[in-house]
């Protein structure tokens, strides 16, 4: 079982930087790939970044070059540097993590992020 807590969500101006983080708690973190989701009103939620156990990274077309996720095994936590924001980056940011060897999903509660033009 692993819990999810995000941080760092928050309203900032269009162009701005926010660095968001998910801690984890329970058991096997490392065996867990870690992702950043997001979901905007209205619209189905949506991957934003992956990170597997090795380190292996992947994005969205719409935040390449601008995001930057990032896992630290020893604070079981992992990151996503969010640079260049834009209004449609307003979203709720989920953090998931799958078991790769149960398959077995968790999510955090969410944190809002808010761009504003």
């Amino acid at each position: 079982q692993v819990q999810l807590v995000e941080s760092g969500g928050g309203l900032v101006q269009a162009g701005g930087s926010l660095r968001l983080s998910c801690s984890a708690s329970g058991h096997g973190f490392r065996i867990n790939a870690m992702a950043w989701y997001r979901q905007a009103p209205g619209k189905q939620r949506e991957m934003v970044a992956t990170i597997s156990t090795g380190g292996s990274t992947n994005y969205a077309d719409s935040v390449k070059g601008r995001f930057t996720i990032s896992r630290d095994n020893a604070k079981n936590t992992v990151y996503l540097q969010m640079n260049s924001l834009k209004p449609e980056d307003t979203a709720v940011y989920y953090c998931n993590a799958r078991n790769v060897i149960t398959g077995f999903d968790y999510w955090g509660q969410g944190t809002q992020v808010t761009v504003s033009s």
